[in-house]
Protein backbone atom coordinates (compact mmCIF):
# COMPACT_ATOMS: atom_id res chain seq x y z
CA UNK A 1 0.00 0.00 0.00
CA UNK A 2 1.65 3.59 -1.08
CA UNK A 3 1.38 5.74 1.82
CA UNK A 4 0.86 9.93 1.38
CA UNK A 5 2.11 12.44 3.49
CA UNK A 6 0.75 16.04 3.25
CA UNK A 7 1.95 18.64 5.15
CA UNK A 8 -0.25 21.67 4.10
CA UNK A 9 1.07 23.91 6.80
CA UNK A 10 4.44 23.88 5.56
CA UNK A 11 5.43 26.89 2.16
CA UNK A 12 3.32 25.88 -0.53
CA UNK A 13 6.37 25.49 -2.62
CA UNK A 14 7.76 22.84 -0.56
CA UNK A 15 4.50 21.39 -0.01
CA UNK A 16 4.23 21.03 -4.04
CA UNK A 17 7.16 19.88 -4.59
CA UNK A 18 6.97 16.93 -1.72
CA UNK A 19 3.53 16.02 -3.33
CA UNK A 20 5.61 15.80 -6.98
CA UNK A 21 8.26 13.71 -5.46
CA UNK A 22 5.17 11.77 -4.02
CA UNK A 23 3.39 11.95 -7.13
CA UNK A 24 6.21 10.60 -9.18
CA UNK A 25 6.84 7.49 -6.81
CA UNK A 26 2.98 6.47 -7.17
CA UNK A 27 2.63 6.88 -11.24
CA UNK A 28 6.09 5.20 -11.46
CA UNK A 29 5.88 1.73 -13.51
CA UNK A 30 2.16 2.51 -14.84
CA UNK A 31 1.13 4.19 -18.04
CA UNK A 32 -2.76 3.27 -18.37
CA UNK A 33 -4.85 6.64 -18.89
CA UNK A 34 -8.03 5.52 -16.80
CA UNK A 35 -5.93 3.98 -13.65
CA UNK A 36 -3.56 7.21 -13.47
CA UNK A 37 -6.11 9.47 -13.90
CA UNK A 38 -7.87 7.17 -10.84
CA UNK A 39 -4.66 6.93 -8.93
CA UNK A 40 -4.09 11.12 -9.62
CA UNK A 41 -7.63 12.39 -8.84
CA UNK A 42 -7.74 10.35 -5.63
CA UNK A 43 -4.14 11.47 -4.66
CA UNK A 44 -5.06 15.40 -5.18
CA UNK A 45 -8.43 15.11 -3.51
CA UNK A 46 -6.32 13.09 -0.79
CA UNK A 47 -3.58 15.55 0.00
CA UNK A 48 -5.41 19.08 -0.50
CA UNK A 49 -7.21 20.76 1.36
CA UNK A 50 -10.62 23.00 1.21
CA UNK A 51 -11.20 20.74 -1.86
CA UNK A 52 -15.21 18.50 -2.25
CA UNK A 53 -14.24 17.26 -6.05
CA UNK A 54 -11.38 16.31 -8.40
CA UNK A 55 -11.50 14.73 -11.76
CA UNK A 56 -11.23 14.78 -15.39
CA UNK A 57 -13.13 15.18 -18.39
CA UNK A 58 -11.90 14.26 -21.86
CA UNK A 59 -12.03 15.68 -24.99
CA UNK A 60 -14.92 13.86 -27.50
CA UNK A 61 -15.37 15.98 -30.62
CA UNK A 62 -16.37 19.43 -28.88
CA UNK A 63 -16.93 18.39 -25.52
CA UNK A 64 -15.93 17.08 -22.82
CA UNK A 65 -16.84 13.89 -21.08
CA UNK A 66 -16.72 12.77 -17.24
CA UNK A 67 -13.24 10.37 -16.83
CA UNK A 68 -12.32 9.48 -13.34
CA UNK A 69 -13.01 11.79 -10.58
CA UNK A 70 -13.42 11.79 -6.77
CA UNK A 71 -16.40 13.73 -5.20
CA UNK A 72 -20.02 14.10 -5.90
CA UNK A 73 -21.69 12.79 -9.06
CA UNK A 74 -21.14 15.15 -11.77
CA UNK A 75 -21.68 16.70 -15.15
CA UNK A 76 -21.56 13.70 -17.53
CA UNK A 77 -21.71 16.24 -20.42
CA UNK A 78 -19.59 19.55 -20.95
CA UNK A 79 -20.07 21.15 -23.90
CA UNK A 80 -16.52 23.66 -24.74
CA UNK A 81 -18.90 26.30 -25.59
CA UNK A 82 -20.03 26.16 -22.20
CA UNK A 83 -18.39 26.56 -18.26
CA UNK A 84 -15.16 27.05 -16.58
CA UNK A 85 -14.20 23.44 -17.93
CA UNK A 86 -15.04 24.32 -21.40
CA UNK A 87 -13.15 27.13 -21.73
CA UNK A 88 -10.44 25.84 -20.63
CA UNK A 89 -10.71 23.44 -23.37
CA UNK A 90 -11.62 26.03 -25.90
CA UNK A 91 -8.77 27.83 -25.33
CA UNK A 92 -5.85 25.58 -23.81
CA UNK A 93 -5.16 27.73 -21.03
CA UNK A 94 -5.79 27.19 -17.48
CA UNK A 95 -8.89 28.35 -15.74
CA UNK A 96 -8.50 29.85 -12.07
CA UNK A 97 -11.59 31.70 -10.33
CA UNK A 98 -11.99 32.66 -7.18
CA UNK A 99 -16.08 32.57 -7.09
CA UNK A 100 -17.93 30.24 -9.48
CA UNK A 101 -21.33 32.02 -9.13
CA UNK A 102 -19.91 35.06 -10.64
CA UNK A 103 -19.33 33.58 -13.86
CA UNK A 104 -22.46 34.41 -15.97
CA UNK A 105 -21.82 30.62 -18.13
CA UNK A 106 -20.83 28.18 -14.94
CA UNK A 107 -21.83 24.84 -14.91
CA UNK A 108 -23.00 24.26 -11.32
CA UNK A 109 -22.66 20.30 -11.23
CA UNK A 110 -22.25 20.89 -7.35
CA UNK A 111 -24.07 23.89 -5.91
CA UNK A 112 -21.13 23.39 -3.01
CA UNK A 113 -18.63 24.62 -5.20
CA UNK A 114 -17.08 28.01 -5.16
CA UNK A 115 -14.02 28.25 -6.62
CA UNK A 116 -12.62 25.95 -9.02
CA UNK A 117 -9.51 25.43 -10.81
CA UNK A 118 -8.83 23.71 -14.36
CA UNK A 119 -5.83 22.74 -16.27
CA UNK A 120 -5.64 21.49 -20.19
CA UNK A 121 -3.77 18.70 -20.71
CA UNK A 122 -2.15 19.33 -24.27
CA UNK A 123 -0.96 16.30 -25.95
CA UNK A 124 -0.07 16.39 -29.87
CA UNK A 125 -0.91 20.01 -30.26
CA UNK A 126 -4.52 19.96 -28.89
CA UNK A 127 -6.90 19.70 -25.17
CA UNK A 128 -7.10 15.88 -24.84
CA UNK A 129 -8.20 16.75 -21.63
CA UNK A 130 -9.09 19.25 -18.74
CA UNK A 131 -8.08 17.84 -15.00
CA UNK A 132 -11.02 20.08 -12.31
CA UNK A 133 -10.76 20.72 -8.95
CA UNK A 134 -13.26 22.31 -7.20
CA UNK A 135 -13.50 24.04 -3.60
CA UNK A 136 -16.29 25.15 -0.96
CA UNK A 137 -14.28 28.66 -0.60
CA UNK A 138 -14.03 31.03 -2.68
CA UNK A 139 -10.65 32.32 -3.16
CA UNK A 140 -9.23 28.86 -2.55
CA UNK A 141 -6.98 28.71 -5.18
CA UNK A 142 -3.99 31.23 -5.93
CA UNK A 143 -0.67 31.60 -8.35
CA UNK A 144 1.40 28.79 -6.16
CA UNK A 145 -1.74 26.74 -6.50
CA UNK A 146 -1.97 27.34 -9.70
CA UNK A 147 1.63 26.54 -10.34
CA UNK A 148 1.79 23.58 -8.36
CA UNK A 149 -1.47 21.97 -9.70
CA UNK A 150 -0.12 22.83 -13.13
CA UNK A 151 3.39 21.00 -12.17
CA UNK A 152 1.42 18.01 -10.86
CA UNK A 153 -0.70 17.42 -14.27
CA UNK A 154 2.44 17.71 -15.91
CA UNK A 155 3.88 14.79 -13.77
CA UNK A 156 0.87 12.90 -14.16
CA UNK A 157 0.84 13.82 -18.52
CA UNK A 158 4.40 12.28 -18.39
CA UNK A 159 3.43 9.47 -16.87
CA UNK A 160 0.78 8.10 -19.33
CA UNK A 161 -0.10 6.42 -22.25
CA UNK A 162 -2.28 8.75 -24.48
CA UNK A 163 -1.51 6.93 -27.86
CA UNK A 164 -4.82 5.51 -27.66
CA UNK A 165 -6.76 8.67 -26.66
CA UNK A 166 -5.24 10.76 -29.37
Amino acid sequence: MFHIESDSTQPKAEFYQSLAEQLRALLAGERDLICNAAQFSAFIMQTLPQLNWAGFYFARGEELILGPYVGKVACTRIPFSRGVCGKAARTGLTQRVDDVHAVPDHIACDAASNAELVVPVITAKRVVAVFDIDSPSKHRFDQEDQHGIEQLVSIWQEATDFSWQI
